[in-house]
């Protein structure tokens, strides 16, 4: 009797919540099929893998298990595993700011450049009806020349004139209307009754044009101008301009603008490894990245400890306001500190060479000296960094029997015994799992070198921009995004070499927490 009465109230329940499951995927599918006809294939199978799954979980009864676990296993999938599978795939290419296209965008691109050729330009006036548009030529005082109409909201196109005598009915737009209405004018190629093409040659006239470029087939264009037909050139992703009968290497051809993206196979990874302008800088800049994790971990624990023991000292007074004080380094955001040091280290007018000047003499190149720019780097971070090593270790040393301290102190111990022979050895196991966790995330500080030293100064005889503070992260970053080019093919190559040195020490954060657990 019980099942009976409690069917009905979850039958509701059940259809309500399929009906929204079937809701969520058809929106879901309906940003699949956008996504598929842009081109995103990939996106659209990632969303296609997530529709299904979700809907067998939240339906199947073998999935009820994993309801509570699939958001999370979704986040990871979608914000860290595609990511990281969609970066080692550009890292196959050569996509880059000279190649950043598919081989048909290209091909488009160039079937839809023109040139001019002699012949009649033609003055013309835009008439408007509604939200409408025409383009009327005046080839004598009875006949007019009409295209089709046209909005603000048409592709670039080819409309067709008809040669009628009446102006068309609307409005004649004035010449200052006319102009603002250029960029659109410029996209409209009108064909005459007699074939020929015209385009918008000044703000005043159409022109007379014709495409440079036909298809013959086969991804092959031929130049209308002279014959000479444009090859893809598969290896270094450029259409190569070469006369009808040439016979030489692809390779020889001279390259025509814009490139398209290829696959690379392991040329990226190859370059890393053996181009010295490449492979130099790399190698020295991972060198400094690990010395600098390293430095930064160790200077942070050692100033972080000692002002820990400090504001932990009980015959101090106001120990509070020094611990408050001493954290605000921490509090406060990280760009702020950062470039209020940039200031402070100015060669010229910063105070820290004023002051070195006045005391010494002594106004050190901090920016252009390599050492210098190295150690002002470590300076600024170990000031970022010691406030939250100070805060684990007053945690830890709160864990720490008061007898311990009162037992040595009867056996007369200093305060150096009571810190290496008390201290450090009971917070070191803790801590490990945190220094090694510092230590990744200053591999990977972006920022403090973004801002403090932008990775100058630069390294000569780089291939690539590269500069003596850069750090692994910042290398890449300027590699993909900086102002000489973007090589993202390389820098995703570099990107997986990151992933690779910083996933080993992620593994080796986990063995060593799990063997202290053990």
């Amino acid at each position: 009797m019980a099942a009976a009465t409690e069917q009905p109230a979850s039958s509701p329940l059940k259809w309500l919540a399929w009906g929204a499951i079937a809701a969520i995927d058809l929106i879901l599918l309906y940003g699949v099929t956008l996504m598929y006809a842009q081109g995103e294939t990939a996106f659209a199978l990632v969303i296609v893998l997530v529709v299904c799954s979700g809907t067998w979980v939240f339906i199947s009864a073998k999935g009820y298990n994993y309801r509570y676990v699939y958001p999370a296993i979704l986040g990871v999938s979608t914000f860290i595993v595609f990511p990281l599978i969609y970066t080692v795939n550009v890292a196959f290419t050569n996509y880059s700011s000279n190649n950043l296209l598919p081989l048909e965008r290209v091909k488009e691109i160039l079937l839809s450049k023109t040139y001019r050729i002699e012949g009649e330009s033609y003055p013309f006036k835009v008439f408007q009806s509604d939200n409408q548009y025409r383009v009327v030529f005046i080839p004598s005082e009875t006949e007019f020349l009409v295209s089709q109409p046209f909005t603000e909201e048409s592709e670039p196109a080819l409309i067709s004139a008809k040669l009628q005598n009446t102006i068309p009915d609307g409005k004649e737009l004035a010449f200052r209307e006319t102009i603002k209405l250029r960029q659109l004018l410029k996209t409209q190629d009108v064909k005459l009754p007699s074939g020929l093409q015209l385009s918008m040659i000044s703000l005043r006239k159409f022109g007379p044009m014709v495409d440079i470029y036909r298809d013959i087939g086969g991804n092959i264009l031929q130049d209308v101008r002279n014959g000479n037909r444009l090859i893809p050139d598969f290896s270094v992703g450029y259409f190569k301009e070469v006369p009808a009968y040439f016979e030489g290497e692809l390779s020889e051809a001279e390259s025509v603008g814009p490139g398209f993206v290829v696959y690379s196979g392991w040329d990226n990874f190859t370059r890393v490894i053996t181009d010295p302008g490449i492979q130099g800088p790399f190698l020295q800049i991972f060198i400094w990245t690990t010395l600098f994790s390293l430095l930064s971990v160790i200077f942070t624990l050692i100033i972080g400890l000692l002002m820990a023991c400090l504001v932990q000292w009980e015959p101090l007074k106001g120990n509070g306001v020094y611990r408050l004080l001493l954290i605000l380094p921490y509090a406060v955001p990280a760009f702020i500190s950062i470039l209020i040091f940039r200031g402070l280290f100015n060669q010229n007018f910063g105070e820290i060479n004023m002051l070195l000047n006045l005391l010494f003499g002594i106004e050190p190149e901090w920016f252009s000296n390599e050492f210098l720019a190295k150690t002002m780097v470590v300076i600024v971070n170990t000031w970022l960094g010691y406030p939250y090593m100070m805060i684990l270790c007053i945690g830890l040393l709160k864990a720490i029997p008061g007898d311990l301290y009162e037992a040595s102190a009867i056996d007369g111990a200093t305060p150096w015994q009571n810190l290496t022979r008390i201290t450090v050895p009971l917070i070191i196991k803790p801590l490990i799992p945190l220094l090694i966790a510092s230590f990744a995330f200053n591999f990977n500080n972006l920022v403090l070198i973004a801002l403090l030293t932008g990775g100058g100064p630069n390294i000569i005889g780089a291939t690539v921009p590269a500069g003596a503070t850069d750090i692994l992260v910042s290398y890449t970053f300027r590699m993909a995004f900086g102002q000489y080019g973007q090589d993202y093919g390389l820098a995703s190559a570099i990107a997986t070499f990151i992933f690779l040195i910083v996933g080993t020490i992620a593994w080796v954060n986990l063995r060593v927490t799990k063997r202290m657990v053990e």
